[in-house]
């Protein structure tokens, strides 16, 4: 009779962006659903009060994605019909979407080479009479130069909002994200550093504008769902204008309280990933995330490399698969905004525009990361990515 042959099982597969949840993410739902309130109510307004604390930030709005809180950022700073929104092109098609939502008209600038945040200087050189708000992006979770695009907003007298999706835990070199704008928006999007699997915040200094954005997030209604039929309160609203359906679920911000109480912890196994990756492909032919400027911190939220085949000797898409055979999931941020046919057909972008912009999205890989994942799955990571590259 013959013998079977022993088989390796295949090492377990490294997804992209393992979601961080544990025991205590769970008994949090568990409690909001036997507590029979699941929308907007007291856990979202809690939500926010620990956010404010957290982060030094004054007045932060719950919202059920990035996305929307952007929204609300462009309508609480005026940006309609005629008016012209600078950001970048590298970037999720959600960030030029809303300025799209608005009527106003996305203007694009290049990245900095670098950074590969918005270069502030050729955002100065695209600001028009016409330029109601700068929206710059913090890219992977890079600081951007915040004081510089303030400095530039004074002198034009618009608008920032900064879209910090990737952002949560940077500071700028202007001070914590999140402090430092107009309007920041936050994601809490599945794969993102601190997860209500989807959700998303809006932070600013001004309480009235706060308190408008509130109303605005629930269909304009002047009272929300808590405060009509929780302890105490009349069923009698009136809506004070047009709004939409941005709120937060009760059940997304208990999800949200337990990662913010784990905050510092998921942070630091992110800078742990980070540092295995920062030290185990330096030496290859590949090009790394840039080291930030002293006084800043990086969010770590994406760690992506530039894979080059002129210097590497294979291109994005061949280490992806290579990655991909190994069971090791990867993604792509971003594919430059004016290559998508919609922006293209309809404002005239056109390859050559934007060249930084353009390297970046024909080269850019995005490895694993997430507070999930362990020191020996990057260091697998690495391992599979220097046996490709023959190192």
């Amino acid at each position: 009779m013959a013998q079977q042959r022993a088989t390796t099982p295949a090492p377990a597969a490294i997804p992209f962006a393992r979601p961080a949840f544990g025991d205590a993410e769970l008994t949090a739902v568990v409690d909001v659903l036997a507590s029979g309130w699941l929308t907007s109510g007291p856990r979202v307004q809690a939500f926010e009060r620990a956010f404010e604390d957290a982060f030094g930030v004054p007045h932060a709005v719950a919202t059920n994605s990035c996305t929307a809180a952007l929204h609300l950022g462009l309508i609480l700073s005026d940006v309609g019909a005629g008016d012209e929104v600078i950001t970048t092109p590298l970037t999720f098609c959600a960030t030029v979407n809303v300025i799209v939502h608005t009527g106003a008209t996305p203007v694009l600038a290049d990245i900095d080479p670098i950074t590969w945040n918005l270069d502030p200087d050729a955002a100065q050189a695209a600001i028009t009479p016409r330029t109601r708000a700068l929206l710059p992006v913090h890219y992977a979770g890079a600081p951007l130069a915040v004081s510089a695009f303030q400095r530039m907003a004074r002198r034009a007298g618009v608008r920032v909002i900064e879209d910090a999706a990737h952002g949560l835990g940077t500071v700028s070199d202007a001070g914590v994200v999140g402090t430092t704008a107009d309007f920041t928006a936050f994601s809490f999007y599945a794969t993102k550093n601190l997860s209500t699997g989807e959700g998303g915040m809006l932070t600013t200094a001004d309480g009235e504008l706060a308190a408008r954005a509130r109303t605005l997030a629930l269909h304009g209604m002047s009272r929300d769902a808590w405060k009509r039929y929780g302890p105490g309160g009349r069923a009698m609203y009136d809506v004070v204008e047009p709004g939409f359906k941005y709120n937060m679920m009760d059940i997304q911000a208990a999800l949200g309280l337990e990662q913010l109480r784990q905050f510092a912890a998921m942070q630091a196994r992110r800078a742990e990933i980070w540092r295995v990756y920062d030290e185990g492909l330096a030496d290859l032919p590949l090009r790394l995330p840039a080291p930030v400027a002293d006084g800043t911190t990086h969010a770590h939220h994406l760690f992506t490399v530039l894979v080059v085949p002129e210097v590497c000797g294979c291109s994005r898409d061949d280490l992806a698969a290579a990655l991909a055979e190994a069971g090791i999931s990867t993604s792509i941020h971003f594919r430059a905004i004016h290559l998508f046919s919609y922006y293209a057909e309809r404002y005239g972008f056109r390859r050559g525009q934007f060249p930084q912009a353009e390297f970046v999205s024909d080269h850019t890989l995005s490895l694993p990361l997430s507070a999930a994942m362990t020191p020996a799955e990057a260091e697998r990571v690495v391992e599979t990515i220097r046996r490709r590259l023959g190192a």
